[in-house]
């Protein structure tokens, strides 16, 4: 493994706050660009870590917006590749503001770019969303088929996917990974995605309610998505440049994701209750391509990381599972700030 130097944006959100430790353990350099919005749970857990003394010489953490052009351009110095998880994330949230919406999760990721590239970066990872798809029909909605966003959160990751490709050359590989809605544990934990919400139910209160549930929800474990994008860091440019891959490999009906978590409980006597759903979305991803053309394949499983999140909430790793800070819905306050568009009027 060749170590890089690695910009993380977003590197303390939920994904972040499992894939910046991996990449510090793997022996890069790591800067992480982070707004701390939901609350600073990532970087103590990262100080807290026995070997961070052994990384922190390694490690820096810029505070600042991905809007804010000064702080971008601070971040991207020196920099080797740049793994871009920032964004207004999920489609309820998304929809609270249309134009904060687009200002973090499109015209952010047009600056990003630019100055990344300005800087002499040679790779940029970009976390796109495999909601982009929107409700569909098909058997098995591989990348050649149509998005149809539902959403403004959903619509603006499709647009975005867009500009990475037509940001890749010769010499700045760059990629979209569109992930299945991830599951597991972290240290700044989410409550609010299928998997993880039903289990922290099952655990709590021995029941596990599901609302519809035919709706199909295609689901990659956090071990899968960390993982994959440390070995993105790694890989031959020409396997990945201007290129998009699904990446999400469990694709249940969420009354079926439910048994797999009652099953995986089973000790706990976990019942089950139906009731009724205003949420339709339905889509089963295929992701025939990134193993065909990279070879990947998965480590992870929802029963795995249904287990791993037990043992954190058995352990009291999160006390108040309640907590707006586990709810992006609840805990997100950021207001509209157009200085993307300092850059763009330069």
């Amino acid at each position: 493994m060749t170590p890089q130097n690695i910009l993380v944006s977003g590197g303390f959100g939920y994904v972040g706050s499992r894939l910046t430790p991996l990449l510090l353990a793997q022996g890069h350099r790591v800067r992480v660009l982070d707004l701390l919005l939901y609350t600073d749970a990532g970087v103590e857990a990262l100080r807290a870590d026995p070997s961070f003394s052994q990384w922190k010489e390694r490690f820096e953490l810029v505070v600042g917006d991905i809007r804010d052009p000064s702080k971008v351009s601070e971040a991207v110095r020196g920099v080797n590749t740049v793994i871009h998880l920032a964004a207004i994330s999920n489609d309820p949230t998304g929809e609270l503001d249309e134009v904060l919406t687009r200002q973090v999760n499109f015209d952010a990721i047009g600056m990003l770019i630019s100055l990344a590239r300005a800087a002499g970066v040679r790779r940029f990872i970009n976390a796109s969303s495999s909601s982009v798809f929107g409700i569909k029909q098909e058997k098995d909605v591989t990348e050649t088929i149509e998005p149809e966003p539902l959403t403004y959160y959903s619509r603006y990751k499709m647009f975005s996917e867009w500009l990475v490709v037509a940001a890749a050359s010769p010499d700045f590989c760059a990629v979209n990974i569109r992930p299945a809605t991830i599951c597991g544990f972290s240290p700044r934990q989410r409550f609010d995605l299928t998997v993880n919400k039903l289990t922290a139910d099952a655990v709590r209160k021995r029941v596990i309610t599901v609302h519809g549930g035919e709706q199909r929800r295609p689901n990659v474990g956090m071990s899968d998505v960390i993982h994959l994008y440390a070995a993105l860091t790694q890989m031959e440019s020409s396997l990945i440049n201007g290129r998009t891959f699904n990446f999400g490999f469990e694709n249940h009906k969420v009354i079926e994701i439910a048994k797999i978590i009652q099953s995986e409980l089973q000790d706990l006597s976990v019942k089950i209750e139906v009731t009724d759903t205003k949420d339709h979305r339905d889509y089963h991803i295929g992701s025939g391509k990134i193993i065909q053309a990279l070879g990947w394949q998965p480590r992870s499983s929802i029963r795995q990381e249904v287990a791993g999140l037990r043992r954190a909430l058995d352990s009291g790793s999160f006390p108040d599972i309640d907590s707006a800070a586990h709810y992006n819905m609840k805990s997100m306050k950021l207001a509209r700030l157009a200085r993307c568009y300092e850059h763009l009027s330069r």
